[in-house]
C-alpha cells in the first residue's frame, strides 16, 4: 500500500478515526517554525502583494493591501511573534482572515497544507515556549518530528 504524500513531498498524516474530534488547520511557516491557524478563519491565501505603509502604525502592522477593492491590514507575523524581520529579498505570503467584518492579512514566510489535527493529540503550551508565543497560542500538536504551534487569530490581531 502506497503512503499519501503532502504538497512538500513528506508523508501525510493518517486520516483521523471517524469518532475522533478533529479540527482542520492551515499550516504556515514563520522563521522555520511550523504554525497552524484554524481553516475556518481563513478567507484567502495570496502570494506577494504590494503593501502600503501606514504612518504611525505599530511595528507589527506592515501596512495595507488592496484585495479586490477591499483594504486589508497586513500583520507581519515575524514582528508580532518577536522574531527578527524577514530578509528583504524574501517575499511574504498572505493568509487573509476576517475579524468583525474587517479583513487582515497574516504575513508568513510560507503557507503549507490544510491538515486534520485530532483534538485528542493536542497538548497545552509547553512551559518552555516563549511567553509572547504562549499568549497567542491555543496549544501545540506534534506532527512527525515537528511541533505545530496552533495560533489564536483573535489574539494575534489584538495589537496594542
Amino acid at each position: 500500500m502506497q503512503q499519501a504524500l503532502n504538497a512538500s513531498g513528506r508523508a501525510a498524516p493518517p486520516p483521523p478515526m471517524a469518532d475522533e474530534a478533529t479540527d482542520m488547520f492551515l499550516t504556515l511557516t514563520v522563521a522555520d517554525q511550523l504554525c497552524g491557524v484554524p481553516v475556518l478563519t481563513v478567507r484567502d491565501v495570496l502570494g506577494h502583494h504590494s503593501i502600503t505603509r501606514i504612518p504611525l502604525a505599530p511595528p507589527e502592522v506592515a501596512g495595507s493591501l488592496n484585495l479586490r477593492g477591499r483594504i486589508v491590514t497586513a500583520i507581519d507575523l515575524r514582528l508580532r511573534l518577536g522574531l527578527p524581520p524577514r530578509d528583504p529579498a524574501t517575499q511574504a505570503m498572505s493568509v487573509v482572515v476576517e475579524r468583525e467584518v474587517e479583513l487582515y492579512s497574516l504575513l508568513a514566510d510560507a503557507v503549507g497544507d490544510v491538515l486534520p489535527l485530532p483534538q485528542a493529540q493536542r497538548a497545552a503550551n509547553p512551559p518552555t515556549l516563549d511567553p509572547l508565543w504562549r499568549e497567542v497560542s491555543t496549544g501545540v500538536h506534534r506532527l512527525g518530528d515537528r511541533l505545530v504551534v496552533l495560533l489564536d487569530v483573535e489574539r494575534i490581531l489584538a495589537i496594542g
